[in-house]
């Protein structure tokens, strides 16, 4: 316990002093002999005795009171450890090219964009969502509100784009988080980590080693990172996570899409302006290796924000994988104030020791 004006405890020292003076005080009033034997009156004596610590009650009380007014005027705080349900949650949804991919029927996007939609209506009125959409880029597409409507209608109107940008999606998502929580630093210009040299990420990315957990402490919103594939443009997923775990934003990840890469068949509607673009696409590289999840990259995110990675393979799983994770609680360190309580606890110390002593002289 801390107490960020110490020097009100010195306001203790009147409880000995006052204790001392009452029992000075009670010295003084006790009778020297009993002058008359009548038996009657010896048994009512007697019988009084057994009940002589009863009237001590009344000043225990308004001492102890006054200890704890003392010590809420020291403003006293405790750290300690809290659960704190989430305020919002960030969903970084990929939308890349191969997530027309027809192995989760109608294809993984319409899937996809159906979960999702049940899992913004089964969510509490007061619980803020936030939408990211990725694929060679990250796109805040709406910031964390409590409107429903505007979601749906932004999840609707999502299109396909090239390339698949994990570590971008990540750094966006602290981003918006950051927007609503002053707990949270936003990514500044000189701390985002540097993408591989000219764009150059490597595919199929290594085997992530020795990734730790986070050692900071968890905030409240989270993010839930949807993807069918692996990394293929900018900022390396790892670097990304590794900035949010410093800032205590847990990153869910999602691998969607089944280990049988199969045929894309985007609707007119889901084909974004690039679809035609010089490349293709698909952008480099086979289309069929970005079909498959990259699993192990995305549990190494998971571990490293102290979170955990969920796969799903059709839409019922992908609902039952979303509709699972706000649901958890965190237990933060919190540094709570105590001083309302030791005042409230002060005052009605004092007021039933008022009250006791009234009672005694009515009742005698």
């Amino acid at each position: 316990m801390r107490f960020g004006w110490p020097l009100a405890l010195t306001a203790l020292v009147a409880v000995p002093v006052l204790l001392a003076l009452y029992l000075w005080a009670q010295r003084r009033r006790r009778p020297a002999a009993i002058q008359y034997s009548n038996v009657a009156l010896v048994r009512a004596a007697v019988g009084a005795r057994k009940r002589r610590w009863t009237r001590h009650l009344p000043i225990a009380a308004m001492l102890l009171g006054l200890a704890a007014l003392a010590v809420g005027a020291a403003r006293p705080t405790a750290t300690m450890q809290v659960p704190t349900n989430r305020t919002s949650i960030i969903v970084a949804l990929d939308v890349s090219r191969s997530m027309c991919s027809v192995d989760i029927e109608p294809n993984r996007l319409v899937a996809a964009k159906s979960a999702l939609r049940d899992f913004i209506k089964a969510q509490d009125p007061s619980t803020r969502i936030g939408l990211i959409a990725f694929a060679g880029y990250a796109e805040l597409v709406t910031p964390p509100t409590t409107d429903r409507d505007q979601l749906l209608t932004s999840v609707d109107g999502l299109a396909t784009g090239r390339g698949t940008a994990i570590g971008a999606a990540i750094l966006k998502s602290v981003d918006a988080i950051a927007s609503i929580n002053p707990a949270v630093k936003p990514v500044g210009p000189d701390e985002a980590p540097e993408p591989p040299p000219d764009d150059n990420v490597p595919f199929p990315a290594p085997v992530p080693k020795n990734v730790e957990p986070p050692t900071t402490e968890p905030v409240a919103d989270v993010v839930v990172l949807l993807t069918d594939g692996a990394n293929t443009r900018g900022v390396l997923p790892l670097a990304a996570a590794a900035i949010a775990a410093d800032r205590g934003v847990r990153v869910y990840p999602i691998g969607f899409g089944t280990t049988n890469p199969t045929h894309m068949a985007c609707t007119a509607d889901q084909l974004g302006a690039d679809a035609f673009a010089e490349g293709g696409p698909y952008g480099r590289g086979n289309a069929a290796q970005f079909l498959v999840v990259d699993e192990p990259t995305l549990e190494a995110v998971a571990m490293a924000t102290g979170a955990s990675y969920a796969p799903a393979t059709t839409g019922k799983q992908l609902s039952s994988v979303l509709s699972s994770v706000p649901k958890d609680l965190i237990l933060t360190t919190q540094r709570v104030e105590l001083a309302p309580a030791f005042a409230a606890l002060g005052a009605l110390l004092l007021l039933l020791g008022a009250a006791i002593a009234a009672r005694q002289r009515t009742f005698p």
